[in-house]
């Protein structure tokens, strides 16, 4: 059992040196503060709005309007030779502008001429006066007039509702979409030349993994201790256990041998003295019971005649040469030894602790190997003093890992050191510095002009409300007057009113058209030629194409060059680069190529670090289980000839009984004679030899008897234990000098796995720095994602905030403004059937115009 017992234990203990390090906790992940978000260019996106389908119906109608692309020759024409640009080639391009100029130029002059007719028509008395004659098709034509002037209003009401709501959007958009070009501008400038303080921030975090570095060197000595505990316990345990079995083994033996000496020589001495005894008994009793007086004795002579001695221990083997082979054992205090070992071995973790402070604390001194010296030799190692033996120097010291963390610090303030940026980026900063003085009178001039569109745009707008109010007043007080005038041909004061508020309301839409449909195109031309010459060819990149052209622009807006981009490079690739996260140093042109990931490979800084702990061994000592004295014990204990000695002849003298007659059975049998006696001598005789019987049986035989199970217990001990003797011996030996010869090895290997396992710890936190560092400098601290991000952000508020709500505003205006023709129309033509009919004619298909009919007197509702 204890041989299968170390196998397993070797079996683990293998299974546990094969072991990969356990993977790390949550808190073996570093934690990096974010210091550099307040100089970030926050990316805009389009937010979904409720007046999308708007939108989206009036980039088709620009669309339509506008189907030309981009005009590629006009636009290089008008930056490189503004002189020399045709009049027909603008005209051309904006042929879609130019038909609804002429179309709102036609509405400018029809309209308001339209009204003079009007007017000089109204006071000739020839329109909007009243109905010359009653029929009966009025009241259904009064009805459709009444539906398409209510229907031609609720669409102007809607019209000027999203009008309204358009310009308020454009006038909430506008200031903050202004005002985000010059910040945009000072945050991206602001960017650029926090880059080298970003830099440092970034490098100065390495103070971040340093710092866990040590905390986890503080705490590697406890760990390593715990570990070698806990992975060499199994098989060192059992070696003691094991060991604690032979030495039990030794002294039971060696009692039980003495037991046996003992009991063997008091058997055969008490034999010799029980034999005379018992051989005058016999011949009393045998001469009694053959007296002839003696009645029915003949029936017990022939046991009384068989009362002899049986067992005769004088013939066993004698262990008396056995004895002294192992006389002054055991000379060694195997409890005391491996009480010492188990607590040596259970203090590993102090040890480990005490050991390693001085490795990583750098406190030498005189120190034994790795133990506690005890009485002559240690369970671990040698107890030797300074004079015997000099300190142990391990090849790792702390000194060397803080000079090593220390030179990696200096090796990574290098990346600070030779970051290229500063000097190139001085030109992209400058440009930025340039846009931005120059966009400022051209920004208030648009927060001007959109300060008066959104007045005119407010006041127009109130008008056509005010329109709207005079047609529903109109024929609310028209149609309430109709029902209550008797006769057609009556004068009704209500209906009156509502013939005038249509008129007034006619008056204003002529009044006011000219100055809503100048509003319209003016607002069209700018909305529209932003949506189809910027925004539709920004999303699909076509003025990056017309930019990256050589001989598009003039000379003095060389982007590529003002922005310092790469020579190989162009706006677009640099866009699409910088919008993927390229960092600056990537699009920038360079006095020689930079390349991050070479400088942020983990060896370059690791190296010395990892070569230190990777060449650290530390010198365990010499492990004893076993002293030399208590080998020597177990070893003549194995020699000493327990295994010789012939136990089955103690066994077969024990089967034999101390008399061969049971002397309390025929004493029985002669108290049963006695009763039977009529001779009272007789009688009296064979009582006085059953009780001598007795006497014998309780005073002799009995304590034989009690000697003989007492050699029984021994013998059968000894019996059991000596067939195994030497091989379990020669086991525990073997297995003892074999652990005390891997238990350094193994241990030494579980050193290196932890130092191997502490290495690849402290590696995982270099190499999160590393890659932090990477990540923080191209999508932070120097990445030129802000520029892709403004450009976006730039197309976002213009297009998305500003022009779409901007050409909304329009549309809806134009609606509310081409929508008055017909409402002045309905009103005009509905004015007629307020006020009372003139000549009150009769329709010739009516019962009245029958000759022979005398018409009855009615009233006729209308």
């Amino acid at each position: 059992m204890r041989a299968a017992g170390l196998l397993l234990a070797w079996a683990l203990l293998r299974a546990a040196a094969s072991q990969q390090c356990h993977p790390s906790s949550p808190g073996g992940v570093l934690r990096f503060t974010d210091r550099h978000a307040e100089i970030r260019v926050p990316a805009l996106h389009r937010v979904p709005s409720s007046l999308d389908p708007l939108y989206g119906l009036v980039r088709r109608c620009l669309d339509l309007i506008q189907q030309n692309p981009l005009p590629t020759e006009l636009l290089r024409t008008v930056l490189n030779d503004p002189g020399s640009v045709q009049t027909s080639q603008v005209v051309q391009y904006e042929l879609g502008y130019v038909v609804c100029a002429a179309v709102a130029l036609l509405f400018t002059v029809a309209v308001p001429v339209a009204g003079m007719c009007f007017c000089y028509c109204r006071s000739r008395r020839r329109c909007g006066g009243r109905l010359r004659a009653h029929r009966r098709s009025l009241g259904c034509r009064r009805r459709c007039l009444l539906a398409c002037l209510s229907f031609t209003s609720l669409v102007i009401l809607v019209s000027v509702t999203c009008a309204f709501v358009t310009s308020q959007r454009v006038k909430g958009q506008m200031e903050p979409g202004l005002g985000a070009v010059p910040s945009t501008l000072r945050t991206l400038r602001q960017h650029l030349a926090n880059v080298p303080q970003g830099v440092q921030m970034v490098v100065d975090k390495f103070e971040v993994p340093r710092k866990q570095i040590i905390s986890d060197l503080a705490g590697l000595s406890r760990s390593v201790g715990l570990s070698i505990h806990a992975q060499l316990k199994a098989i060192t345990y059992a070696a003691l256990a094991d060991l604690q079995d032979r030495a039990r083994d030794l002294q039971t033996s060696l009692h039980h041998l003495q037991i046996v000496h003992r009991t063997a020589r008091a058997l055969a001495a008490a034999r010799a003295e029980l034999e005379p005894a018992l051989r005058e008994r016999r011949h009393r009793v045998v001469a009694l019971l053959d007296d002839p007086r003696c009645t029915s004795c003949a029936s017990v002579l022939g046991r009384a005649q068989g009362l002899q001695l049986g067992a005769d221990y004088g013939k066993v083997p004698s262990v008396e040469k056995v004895l002294k082979a192992l006389a002054g054992l055991p000379r060694s205090d195997f409890a005391e030894m491996i009480h010492q070992g188990n607590g040596t071995f259970n203090s590993i973790p102090e040890l480990a602790v005490e050991r390693m402070a001085q490795v990583i604390q750098g406190e030498w001194g005189c120190h034994s190997e790795w133990g506690h010296p005890a009485r002559g030799e240690s369970s671990w190692g040698h107890g030797v003093g300074c004079r015997d033996h000099p300190p142990l120097q391990p090849s790792l010291g702390p000194a060397d890992l803080r000079a090593d963390l220390a030179r990696t610090a200096e090796k990574v303030q290098s990346i600070a050191d030779g970051f290229p940026l500063p000097d190139y980026t001085r030109p992209v900063s400058e440009a930025l510095e340039e846009a931005e003085h120059r966009s400022q009178p051209y920004l208030r001039e648009a927060e001007r002009f959109e300060h008066y569109r959104w007045i005119a745009g407010t006041v127009l707008c109130s008008i056509i409300l005010l329109i709207l109010a005079c047609n529903v007043m109109g024929m609310a007080l028209g149609t309430y007057g109709l029902s209550k005038r008797e006769d057609p041909s009556d004068y009704e004061c209500r209906g009156e009113a509502g013939a005038k508020f249509l008129l007034v309301g006619v008056g204003l839409a002529f009044l006011f058209s000219w100055l809503l449909i100048l509003l319209v195109f003016a607002t069209f031309l700018v909305g529209g030629n932003i949506q189809t010459l910027v925004c539709r060819n920004w999303v699909n990149q076509e003025i990056y194409k017309f930019i990256d052209t050589p001989g598009n622009l003039p000379p003095s807006m060389n982007l590529t060059r003002q922005l310092n981009l790469r020579r190989d490079s162009n706006l677009s690739s640099a866009y699409r680069e910088c919008k993927s996260g390229a960092g600056l140093w990537e699009v920038l042109q360079l006095d020689s190529s930079y390349d991050l990931d070479e400088h942020l490979k983990a060896p370059k800084y690791t190296a010395d670090f990892q070569k230190r702990l990777g060449d650290f061994t530390a010198d365990l000592g010499e492990v004893r289980l076993l002293r030399s004295e208590g080998r020597q014990d177990l070893e003549t204990f194995a020699r000493s000839g327990v295994d010789e000695v012939d136990y089955g002849r103690f066994q077969e003298e024990m089967e034999n009984p101390v008399v061969q007659t049971s002397l309390p059975g025929l004493a029985r049998n002669l108290e049963g004679l006695q009763k039977m006696q009529r001779n009272s001598t007789v009688a009296g005789r064979l009582a006085a030899e059953a009780r001598a019987l007795w006497h014998m049986q309780n005073s002799t035989v009995q304590s034989q008897e009690a000697l003989v199970a007492k050699l029984g217990e021994s013998v059968q001990f000894l019996s059991h234990l000596a067939p195994h003797l030497k091989e379990r011996v020669r086991r525990t030996l073997a297995t003892t000098a074999s652990v005390e010869a891997r238990l350094p090895v193994q241990a030494q290997q579980i050193l290196r796995q932890e130092l191997g396992c502490f290495t690849r710890k402290e590696l995982r936190y270099f190499s999160q720095y590393l890659n932090w560092v990477g990540q923080t400098l191209r999508e932070d601290v120097a990445s030129c994602q802000p520029l892709a991000t403004a450009l976006d952000n730039g197309r976002v508020i213009l297009c998305d905030r500003i022009a779409e709500p901007w050409n909304a505003f329009w549309f809806s205006l134009g609606c509310c403004t081409f929508f008055l023709i017909p409402s002045i129309i309905f009103a005009v033509r509905l004015t007629k059937h307020f006020r009372p009919i003139r000549n009150r004619l009769i329709s010739t298909g009516s019962e009245e115009t029958c000759p022979f009919h005398i018409p009855r007197v009615t009233a006729l509702k209308l």
